[in-house]
């Protein structure tokens, strides 16, 4: 058996209210918002007692969904948000835009910061990293299609 498709991709935050503004900033959407707790909860995460918010955020192509965590109990356990690009463990999440630059702008002025800069890969992609939300790394890539 293969898989299927791949779900979503998680991010816990402090602050959830920005996190939902910068993706939304971003081009996803908004899929619903709500409390998630329960014995169920506790067995699949294996965290007695939790209680967590999420958001569900899609893709513009409803392909690909971002789930924003934030968590009430327990405390938050470890914090990777700083990160180097070279850190063992589960490090970014890549989006692909229409226009980098103005994806940038539009992200600079919600804290999003460049972390090196951006470059062309051959004559396919254009890319960089930033820090978004709480300093977390996100991938954007523009395609270079036939006039870029």
């Amino acid at each position: 058996m293969t898989v299927k498709r791949m779900d979503n991709v998680g991010i816990v935050v402090e602050d959830i209210d920005a996190a939902i503004e910068f993706f939304a900033e971003l081009g996803l959407e908004l899929e619903g918002r709500g409390p998630i707790e329960g014995d169920w909860a506790d067995g699949v995460t294996g965290l007695r007692g939790m209680r967590v918010e999420i958001a569900m955020m899609r893709t513009p192509d409803g392909h690909s969904r971002l789930e924003i965590s934030r968590f009430l109990a327990p405390l938050v356990a470890a914090d990777h948000r700083r990160a180097p690009v070279n850190a063992l463990g589960y490090l970014r999440v890549m989006f692909t835009v229409e226009d980098i630059d103005d994806t940038l702008a539009r992200l600079g002025k919600r804290g999003a910061e460049l972390v090196g800069q951006v470059v062309q890969y051959e004559n396919t992609y254009r890319l960089c990293y930033i820090r978004g939300p709480e300093g977390i790394l996100i991938g954007l890539a523009q395609e270079l299609g036939h006039g870029a």
